[in-house]
């Protein structure tokens, strides 16, 4: 193992491959088959289902429900929502046949006598089955809110992939709620935001921007969208979650109708809103460095690892005598702890893994140790290493996970503010922008000016920033009045 790491890209030489170096060496995830699709693995998986599991609670703190709604929704759906299919029309994969057979020569090839009548697209996202089952569920404003979620798997079929950041199938949750009032959507698509913000900064370690994106980045059917914007350790933007206000736009096309208060007939109100297993990504590369994962102890799929170093199986069972009552102690606590006492992997092969692995707090005892009542404690954050006495050792360490779920945040979020420009001069911004940072620009509101930016520089307005005192200005392209300021960053 210590020479596969040697193997990881340095992020200094090559930040990109230094990520893909990653996924694969700490079992995260591998390439599949199909282009564009990964497998992810056990150990993986259960990062995302700490993941899942968080913010499926904080969702049901709100009144959300959990539902499933079919993968293949039929084509006319989309015809019905003009702005929606023309944002997803070009990533949409369709389904045309629903059978095959063996040709003469024994190939399998398509039947072309089983071509269905109407093609099915797998979904990209869901509206619009949701929106068609919505109009059988709502007829009246006691019918309203309905707050639906669903947990599955979405085909959009992209061009460059990365695993995590940007798949053909991904992972994901959906919320989709219907409310009597325009300010109730748009107060749940507020909270929603606020929600993912949260969960993101305070499980995830993950700083962030929240905001309102531009109407050219808004998603498409939407009336406004609200983002929030993480900051990757090269400097690029990484949009990790989004909640959208639809207006009754939705409603309308699926002419789902209720009967208010007034006993008059009035369209819903709609919102959605996401985030993916890119959220994988954005845990990766914020807070890892050239050893392998960090991972904040609140997701990690083991916190404690403990590994004996012994010359016998009486020198084994001497020191598993010692340390079972405290492992007993930790998972009472709630804390996951995996003892290897495995023989077929070197104690420094261990070392490496469980850093590659990101493995927040290790523990070595050997037989010294166990003569002294000592043990030898690791975190991974720092890689800080010291022998310490082995009394009170359960909680060392669940103060040095607290302390590490709160440093690792720190640590993230000063590279990030560290990293936020104000520049309000176009060649400087030209020049600056290609190291990465988030830059506070004026902008004039148009998307003409939108549009030079991101031809001139690759960099995009990710987002009118809330927190930002937004004071008139100049326009740094154009020279036009400018109302608010955008943070502007090259993404993923």
């Amino acid at each position: 193992m210590a020479k596969e790491l040697k193997q990881l890209t340095k992020r200094a030489d090559n930040y990109s491959q230094w990520y893909n170096d990653l996924v694969v060496k700490a079992d995260l995830a591998e390439q599949a088959p199909v282009r564009g699709c990964m497998i992810i693995k056990p150990y993986g998986y259960a990062i995302w289902e700490k993941i899942q599991a968080g913010l499926d609670k904080e969702f049901k703190k709100l009144g959300v429900q959990n539902a499933y709604f079919p993968l293949l929704i039929p084509k006319s759906f989309f015809a019905r929502e003009a702005e929606h299919v023309k944002g997803f029309a070009k990533e949409s994969a369709v389904v045309t046949h629903y059978r095959l057979k063996t040709a003469d020569d024994g190939s399998i090839i398509v039947d072309p006598e089983a071509k269905l009548d109407e093609e099915l697209i797998i979904r990209p996202t869901s509206e619009t089955m949701i929106w068609h089952t919505y109009k059988n569920w709502i007829h009246s404003w006691r019918d309203l809110p309905i707050k639906c979620n669903q947990w599955c798997n979405v085909m959009r079929w992209e061009m460059r992939t990365r695993p995590f950041l940007r798949t053909s199938e991904f992972l994901w949750q959906e919320g989709h709620t219907a409310h009597a009032s325009k300010e109730e959507a748009q107060a749940e698509a507020e909270q929603m935001l606020h929600v993912y913000a949260d969960f993101v900064e305070k499980v995830m370690d993950v700083p962030v921007v929240q905001g309102v994106k531009s109407p050219t980045e808004r998603f498409a059917g939407a009336l406004e969208t609200y983002t929030i914007e993480a900051m990757m350790q090269d400097g690029k933007a990484l949009q990790s979650g989004t909640s959208h206000f639809l207006g009754q736009n939705f409603a309308k096309s699926f002419d789902v109708t209720f009967l208010n208060k007034e006993n008059k007939p009035d369209y819903v109100w709609a919102t959605s809103w996401g985030v993916s297993t890119r959220l994988m990504g954005a845990l990766i590369m914020t807070h890892s460095d050239d050893n392998g994962l960090v991972l904040p102890p609140a997701l990690a799929p083991i916190q404690v690892v403990i590994i004996p170093i012994y010359k016998n199986a009486e020198q084994l069972k001497a020191i598993s005598d010692k340390l079972q009552p405290v492992i007993d102690q930790m998972q009472q606590l709630g804390i996951s702890v995996k003892f290897d006492d495995s023989d077929n992997k070197r104690p420094g092969f261990k070392f490496a893994d469980y850093e590659l692995k990101g493995v927040p707090v290790r523990l070595v005892m050997g037989a010294h140790d166990l003569e002294n009542n000592t043990v030898e404690v690791m975190r991974r954050d720092t890689l800080e290493k010291a022998n310490v006495s082995f009394d009170g050792i359960t909680e060392l360490v669940k103060g040095l996970l607290d302390d590490m779920q709160k440093s690792i945040f720190e640590k993230a979020k000063t590279f990030r503010d560290a990293h936020i420009y104000e520049c309000d001069n176009y060649d400087e911004f030209k020049e600056r922008v290609k190291d990465g940072g988030f830059f506070l620009c004026h902008w004039d509101g148009t998307a003409e000016t939108e549009a030079r930016i991101k031809e001139d520089t690759q960099a995009t307005i990710r987002c009118i920033p809330y927190g930002v005192e937004q004071t008139p200005g100049t326009d740094m392209v154009s020279g036009k009045p400018a109302q608010h300021r955008v943070i502007i960053a090259r993404s993923y």
